[in-house]
């Protein structure tokens, strides 16, 4: 996965500690020198390494290094940040079934039992998130697949590290010390999509797709607000989270929105002059966006273009209502993917839309409309049947112009239904 933070400062540590281990040799270097670097160039003995820099609520530079794994059964060295499990619950976890395991004749029995010992140590882990909360690994995993290795990653030890400190994460630099034959030795490295990108999901409450010093992009889930509400109950949203992870975010860095109860893509930017050229982006209709929804029914239609006017309902906020005469116009492109069947036994058409305007709720109202498609999207609460789980639309794909830079941008993000 891309970075989810800056790397600049903490590259320039990383390019020191890279220093310091191959002079001093050693890992614990700030020690007793007990853990050779030599173990690293054996076959399969690389490993990553990573730096964060923090400041504490003084301001003051505090600098965290931490390696991914254990090392030669070591699971903690002097001056390297914590794994996530304390050795006492760790030593309870092995006096409790390290034994058992080994002496289990029977090949079935002890099948079962590693299992259960596996899911009890991950029952152990409590991951620090940005907002002073704590989630469980299980969480991170909602299929309950849970990859070997998770949570020891050094970019989950280095966050968890600063959170559990009240430190707030300035950059994070990772690189590959040692022996690959797929990774290049003192390279840098974001975090692992399989192992880390669910984990910094919860710990950092975003999906960071892209960042650089101008924006980043998000990957927006269903049931989070853009930009915070005025009421309390409602001040919780991307832009809000944002300014948690970059406090020098402007108030309203959302360069665009989607709808709460919609997921995808969403642009936000870190400074005054991208969000304006963004804007210009956005309004010049030089920003290329493509969503995926789910119908409620079949759409007989293989593709075609529908153009309808709309405006707010100033009695039932925030629906929109079909008006010739005050709305505002807005056009989508739609294309049929395909006619699938629910588990329910219920058919549903997946549709792939392309908005050329940016209407309020326009690609749910040009759906459900009878001068549209005539067809809401499924789990429409407003213009549908109801939601029960979420609104099955998802902004999947956004192109556009690097707003300073001008390089094209494109992004792409899985279809979560």
């Amino acid at each position: 996965m891309h970075p989810p933070l800056p790397q600049y400062p903490a590259t320039l540590h990383a390019l020191y500690l890279q220093h310091l281990l191959l002079t001093k040799r050693c890992v614990d270097f700030d020690a007793q020198c007990s853990y050779s670097i030599d173990r690293f160039f054996e076959s399969g003995g690389g490993s990553m390494f990573g730096v964060l820099v923090a400041q504490d609520k003084d301001g003051n530079e505090i600098l965290l290094k931490a390696f991914s794994g254990s090392l030669g059964g070591k699971r903690n060295l002097p001056g390297w940040a914590k794994h996530l499990v304390e050795d006492q619950a760790y030593d309870s976890y092995m006096q409790m079934y390290d034994q058992r395991i080994k002496e289990q004749e029977d090949e079935l029995q002890r099948i079962k039992l590693s299992q259960k010992a596996l899911c009890h140590y991950y029952s152990l882990y409590h991951l620090s998130t940005i907002d002073a909360k704590q989630v469980s690994l299980a969480s991170c995993f909602p299929s309950a697949n849970i990859p070997t290795g998770s949570g020891d990653c050094c970019a989950i030890k280095l966050l968890h590290a600063a959170f559990s400190q009240g430190l707030k994460p300035i950059s994070m630099a990772e690189f590959f010390f040692g022996s690959s034959p797929n990774r290049e030795h003192l390279a840098l490295y974001g975090p692992c999509d399989q192992k880390c990108k669910p984990i910094l999901k919860q710990m950092l409450g975003l999906d960071i797709v892209y960042q650089d010093e101008h924006i980043v992009v998000v990957n927006k889930p269903s049931g989070l607000l853009s930009v915070p509400g005025r009421t309390q109950d409602k001040i919780d949203s991307v832009e809000t989270r944002i300014r948690l992870l970059y406090p020098h975010a402007p108030l309203q860095c959302a360069t665009h929105r989607l709808d709460m109860d919609t997921s995808g893509l969403l642009v936000v930017a870190l400074n005054k002059q991208a969000h304006s050229r963004m804007h210009i982006q956005f309004r010049e209709q030089q920003v290329k966006k493509s969503y995926i929804a789910l119908l409620q029914g079949v759409v007989k239609q293989k593709s075609g273009s529908i153009t309808l006017p709309f405006r707010v309902d100033i009695t039932n906020r925030p629906h929109q209502i079909y008006d010739e005469v005050h709305g505002k116009w807005g056009t989508t492109h739609y294309t049929r993917l395909g006619v699938e069947r629910t588990a329910e036994g219920e058919l549903v058409t997946r549709m792939l839309f392309e908005p050329q305007t940016g209407r309020t709720h326009q690609l749910r109202l040009h759906s459900s409309h009878p001068k549209g498609l005539g067809i809401p999207i499924v789990g429409d609460r407003l213009y549908g049947s109801g939601m029960t789980e979420r609104l099955y639309l998802h902004a999947q794909r956004i192109s556009f112009s690097h707003p300073i830079s001008g390089q094209m941008m494109d992004f792409c993000t899985e279809i979560p239904f």
